[in-house]
């Protein structure tokens, strides 16, 4: 029997993607999210309303901070795996909202903590971010690296949830599975995105704003990837004591918790990347280079073999070919 997954933000990028795979393998999904102004409600809207034609969905409006909604929207369907993706996002926004960071990425995925246990689901997967490597120098990321030094609010508060997480798991005997995102982008992706926002004004014609003057890397990692890796982990369930030993593993000595890098593990140079999107729209990019931005990086780079050990993830989408697909997407959106 196929199980029953509730998904946190589904109506966000990720998590649509995520409910979408879900929903054409045939499984119950049962969506919640707060439909919040952060960025163009229209966008969540048409992402929920593709959602919403898929007969196994179901779907609540509400704050992760909300305990009474949230508790009444998961105890009602009953899921076997959570999946917890619901989050305020950015960088620089939390620099002048921290607030918004604390109640919903803090108290909020506190909220999904005891209701998961309370109904003792059978693995309760979380999306964190690569940013929580903060000033680390070595590069690619680790899973066993220290993460001691974020350098923004919104790391701070992802570190924050792992942290619960891990208390949670540790008292209580609950399966948990951290994500740390690397630079996702595609098709329906967010609007305040760098290479959502440069494909907006390059079309009109408008300069784009390029920090540090384009001398950093991401890890820019294709939608369908992380798709894929978020399903390929559903039944890879954490367990104390494990005896199957992996090099390298996060799994906690006391607990049945693991933290996983999903990254698409090569490291772009993004004037490389403004440069495809200039090549692939074939328009000249006017340009206005600034200094880099307090909370930024200089680097990300996901080591991704843990993921890859435990289920044969493979990232598979180049970033020109994910450039073209999102660039097709977004004309025909909006046109």
């Amino acid at each position: 029997m196929k199980p029953k997954i509730f998904i946190s933000g589904s109506s966000g990028f990720i998590g649509f993607h995520v409910a979408k795979k879900f929903l054409e393998k045939g499984m119950k999904v049962h969506g919640f999210d707060s439909m919040n102004n952060y960025y163009d409600v229209s966008l969540k809207k048409s992402r929920l309303k593709i959602l919403k034609k898929y007969k196994n969905f179901s779907f609540t409006r509400g704050n992760l901070e909300n305990y009474k909604i949230l508790l009444r929207s998961i105890t009602k369907f009953r899921p076997k795996i959570i999946i917890h993706l619901a989050a305020q996002a950015g960088v620089r926004f939390s620099i002048k909202n921290p607030d918004s960071y604390l109640n919903s990425n803090i108290y909020g995925t506190f909220n999904i903590l005891k209701i998961a246990h309370n109904i003792k689901v059978k693995h309760l997967i979380i999306g964190s971010s690569s940013s929580v490597y903060g000033a680390n120098k070595k590069i690619p990321f680790k899973e066993i690296d220290k993460t001691d030094h974020q350098v923004s609010f919104y790391a701070a508060t992802k570190k924050s949830t792992e942290a619960l997480a891990h208390a949670y798991s540790s008292l209580w005997k609950l399966p948990i599975t951290m994500l740390r995102f690397f630079t996702v982008y595609g098709p329906f992706g967010r609007p305040d995105m760098a290479y959502f926002k440069f494909t907006k004004k390059i079309l009109k014609g408008q300069k784009i704003d390029i920090y540090n003057k384009g001398k950093m890397y991401r890890d820019y990692t294709y939608i369908d990837d992380i798709v894929d890796g978020i399903f390929k982990i559903l039944n890879k369930i954490p367990k104390i004591n494990s005896k199957r030993k992996i090099k390298n593993d996060s799994l906690s000595p006391v607990a049945p918790f693991r933290i996983l890098n999903i990254g698409n593990t090569k490291k772009i140079y993004l004037l490389d990347f403004i440069n495809t999107l200039e090549k692939i729209l074939d328009k000249k990019i006017k340009r206005n280079y600034l200094p880099m931005q307090k909370g930024d990086v200089y680097s990300t780079l996901s080591n991704s073999s843990l993921l890859r050990r435990l289920t044969g993830y493979n990232p598979k989408t180049n970033y020109k070919i994910g450039i073209k697909k999102f660039l097709n997407w977004y004309k025909n959106y909006y046109n």
